[in-house]
């Protein structure tokens, strides 16, 4: 039964040639034999031929409803002119009206529930009701009528509902690719922060290992303690980089910052006097100043600060040269934060903060200004007049909207 059942709403053309075929024979049979056609001067035939176009419209009123609806239209005309009386297949005006009203054009629509309203009134005019009062024939019309209204709001309300139904499923899609498009864009900036921290963390304390590591080996055999300390140095600063490397796996992992176990808190503003005596023992002389009242920030704003010094501090070890020299000034503003970083060295390379570098290069800067603009800041970097770097900045305490 259910292969049946689904057979038949595969094929709905053929549903409706059968019972085409099924309200012909019927309507003829009836022509024939009970003389449907008794009008004076009209044969069978004509009932017969009006039966036929009629079943054409309900085997085709799926394929091009507007032309059956014009044909069942002229059929009723010429039962009308040629005063042949309604017949079985007549049935067939209510099932195109349903169908132009749910599938058909909206002009086809209105001219099916406009002849649906006058055809039983233009019937009871040209074949009145034998013995029957005015008020009864008012009745009878009235009730004539009433499939037809019925047939187009049906019809209607099915166009009403697919209508709903379509406008629902483009939304769900539409849904479903913005849903797709803020997946990308979270996973795209999930994976620009994961590699500014992994950046930040580890350039700066692989470039201070460095830079001990060449000092002991110079060193060695000349200042045997000098070479110790810078062992120890190095030692120190490889602790703390696994360190901040097990607090940014930790975070990555859980998703939450976690406190009393082995992962260290986030760098902070106080933090950055820590790291200018790390440099200083490095062996770049820094010169730190904190200019306003000190006072609590938002953690986003501490942490984009001290990665910003530790990142201008990175480069200008990285190209300032030998003899180079740092200042750091904070200075804290009513609504803001104000960085400047400034070296005397030999300034790092013109593609590097205005192109963000070539093979792999120049990647500081970039994650400097994703950071500021996260915190919604601004970032100026670029050479100094007089020779050096510089890089400036402003954070807002208000978050950008």
């Amino acid at each position: 039964m259910q292969r049946l059942y689904d057979f038949l709403r595969g094929h709905p053309g053929w549903v409706d040639g059968f019972w085409a075929v099924v309200l012909v024979g019927l309507s003829c049979a009836s022509v024939v034999h009970s003389g449907a056609t008794a009008g004076p001067h009209m044969s069978r035939g004509v009932g017969v031929a009006v039966s036929v176009a009629l079943g054409v419209v309900v085997a085709l009123r799926r394929r091009c409803p507007e032309p059956m609806l014009l044909l069942a239209l002229a059929a009723g005309i010429a039962q009308l002119v040629l005063d042949t009386e309604p017949v079985v297949a007549d049935f067939a005006l209510l099932v195109i009206i349903f169908t132009v009203s749910a599938n058909g054009a909206r002009w086809a629509s209105r001219l099916g529930l406009a002849c649906g309203l006058v055809a039983a009134l233009l019937a009871q005019i040209r074949w009145p009701a034998q013995h029957t009062s005015f008020a009864g024939q008012v009745a009878i019309t009235v009730f004539q009528t009433v499939p037809f209204a019925l047939a187009w709001v049906l019809g209607d309300s099915l166009r009403t509902r697919r209508a709903y139904f379509a406008e629902l499923e483009e939304r769900a899609a539409r849904l479903e690719k913005e849903r797709e498009a803020q997946s990308k864009v979270a996973v795209a900036a999930e994976r620009a922060r994961i590699a500014r921290e992994l950046h930040d963390v580890v350039a700066h304390n692989v470039s201070v290992m460095v830079v001990q590591a060449d000092g002991a080996a110079y060193v060695l055999d000349a200042a045997p303690d000098q070479a110790r300390k810078a062992l120890e140095t190095i030692s120190s600063t490889g602790r703390q980089a696994l360190a901040e490397m097990r607090r940014l796996l930790g975070v990555l992992r859980t998703g939450e910052h976690q406190e009393g176990g082995e992962y260290v808190p986030q760098p902070d503003v106080e933090q950055i006097d820590d790291l200018v005596q790390q440099c200083r023992t490095s062996g770049l002389p820094v010169d730190f100043k904190v200019e306003g009242t000190p006072r609590p920030l938002p953690s986003g704003v501490e942490l984009t600060a001290y990665r910003i010094v530790q990142e201008a501090l990175t480069n200008t070890r990285k190209h300032g040269g030998p003899d180079a020299g740092a200042s750091v000034r904070l200075v804290y503003f009513d609504d803001g934060l104000g960085l400047l970083v400034e070296d005397d060295g030999q300034g790092a390379p013109h593609e590097l903060y205005e192109e963000g570098g070539a093979d792999g290069r120049g990647h500081g800067l970039i994650g400097m200004r994703e950071r500021v603009g996260m915190v919604g800041g601004t970032l100026d970097a670029g050479p100094r007049p007089g020779g050096g770097f510089r890089i400036s900045a402003l954070l807002p305490l208000k978050p950008a909207h």
